[in-house]
């Protein structure tokens, strides 16, 4: 871009752009869609791409300033995602704002969604009827639930430096 040149983004930027590009990835994986059932809808792709911005955004949580940065630039990266996807699906310029307010107010409902049934854990009940409510999976909400605790598992085994870098694994879909 031209006014990166000039105007360079800072590290946070950097590692948010990475983490919600990670997060978007692992968002596309075929076995989330063939294997636990999300529907290959703009729905369903939105509402993966929420969960695993969520999860991140949960992990960085409570780790001092840097990392309410990288989870700010995460989440913006996110929205200009959004954006972008909703322009390239056809959407006029007048009405990309109205949707984006709305689709940033599902967006923080299901991070509200999330802390709430992530506090009720062990019981993972909550869990499910949130994903088969938001989610719709075909096959019910097991699956996907057992499969979105691994990933807070695996995320809350990563190392805080290496996810403000940017850097992020994922476990498998499957």
């Amino acid at each position: 871009m031209f006014l990166e040149r000039f105007f360079p983004p800072s590290p946070a930027k950097i590692a948010g752009r990475r983490l919600y590009d990670s997060a978007a990835k692992q968002a596309r994986s075929p076995n989330l869609y063939t294997v636990m059932g999300v529907p290959d809808t703009l729905e369903g792709r939105f509402e993966l791409y929420s969960l695993h911005v969520a999860l991140v955004v949960e992990r960085l949580r409570g780790q001092g300033e840097t990392a309410a940065e990288v989870s700010q630039a995460t989440f913006d990266a996110y929205v200009r995602g959004l954006d972008d996807a909703l322009r390239e699906i056809g959407v006029g310029d007048l009405s990309v704002g109205k949707k984006m307010k709305k689709l940033a107010a599902a967006f923080y409902g299901r991070l509200k969604g999330l802390d709430e049934v992530l506090a009720a854990l062990p019981d993972r009940a909550p869990l499910e009827a949130l994903v088969q409510r938001t989610v719709a999976p075909a096959n019910g909400g097991a699956a996907l639930s057992a499969y979105l605790l691994k990933v807070r598992e695996h995320l809350a085994g990563q190392e805080t430096d290496a996810l403000l870098g940017g850097t992020v694994s994922w476990p498998e879909a499957a």
